[in-house]
């Protein structure tokens, strides 16, 4: 055998997992098709339940000074959260590529394998152990494991090749997110209604904002790469009235509101956490933290 188990994807779900099996004593291999990291800030911060978990395994001190914050809201409601004495709050702005790195660096401490550049092409339950054929930097290989859990993300290799089905909607609209550098915008952090749909915004820091505009009736779109910014520009100045054509973009991206979970997260010998088992509108990081509460 390889490993024990191979973990398939190094985003939070598999690089938490990783870490896990490693306090447990077994061993652990995570393929990760991506050669590095994208650095990309995608889901921020990370809700109370996430604070606790990785208070309880140590790793909150690798992130340094957070901002944490109180206000929270429950279907648009504002609640404070603030009256639970000894609670953990939610931290805001830390990009997931940070908790990304924070994961890697305590998956690795504690003794977890992580080979970049290595893509799943196929696996075979063989009923004592699964096989997973790979395509690595130095060509196709064959690697064996007892176990394989995928965390590789929405349109899961692994779950396709292990045949789980994935029942639920597709996205029936599109939103627009983007990190923005040179505009002064009010910070609308629980989501505003508007007449021609929903806006949010919050500052990340050193300049940087980020925007989500949801446009009434903007119908899903299968895209190829990111939304042009001036695209995105144009929506945000529709619903709220403020021209943000000349900022700067960090990042820009769109995304769906698709709702899909497998109907079961095991079959024989392969397991799935993550996006890879679940997937749903991800606005304000509710995908990267349910993928870090999957594995614990």
């Amino acid at each position: 055998m390889d490993a024990s188990v191979i973990v398939v994807g190094a985003g939070p779900a598999g690089l938490m997992l990783a870490g896990e099996l490693r306090l447990g004593g077994v061993d652990v291999m995570v393929l990760e098709q991506l050669p590095q990291r994208t650095g990309e800030s995608r889901g921020l911060g990370f809700t109370a339940r996430t604070m606790e978990v990785f208070d309880q395994r140590g790793i909150l001190p690798a992130f340094g000074p957070v901002e944490t914050s109180t206000q929270g809201h429950f279907g648009g409601r504002p609640v404070d959260f603030g009256v639970l004495e000894g609670a953990h709050y939610g931290v805001k702005a830390v990009p997931q590529s940070k908790t990304e790195s924070v994961l890697e660096e305590w998956a690795l401490g504690q003794g977890a394998e992580l080979l970049r550049g290595h893509t799943v092409r196929a696996l075979t339950d063989e009923g004592d152990h699964v096989v997973v054929e790979v395509e690595g930097p130095d060509g196709p290989r064959s690697l064996t494991a007892r176990y394989v859990v995928g965390c590789d993300g929405g349109r899961s290799t692994v779950r396709k090749a292990a045949g789980f089905d994935f029942p639920g909607t597709s996205a029936n609209r599109e939103m627009f997110l983007a990190d923005i550098r040179g505009c002064e915008i009010t910070p609308r952090p629980i989501g505003e209604t508007v007449p021609l749909g929903m806006v949010m915004s919050a500052p990340l820091g050193d300049g940087v904002d980020r925007i989500i505009v949801c446009e009434r009736g903007a119908p899903a779109r299968r895209r190829t790469g990111p939304p042009p910014y001036q695209e995105v520009a144009a929506a945000w100045q529709r619903l709220t009235g403020q021209d943000i054509s000349h900022g700067e973009p960090v990042w820009v991206s769109a995304f769906g509101d698709p709702a899909r979970q497998v109907s079961a997260y095991r079959r024989g010998r392969v397991l799935l956490a993550g996006d890879s088992a679940h997937v749903h509108l991800p606005a304000g990081g509710q995908g990267m933290n349910v993928s870090v509460q999957d594995s614990v």
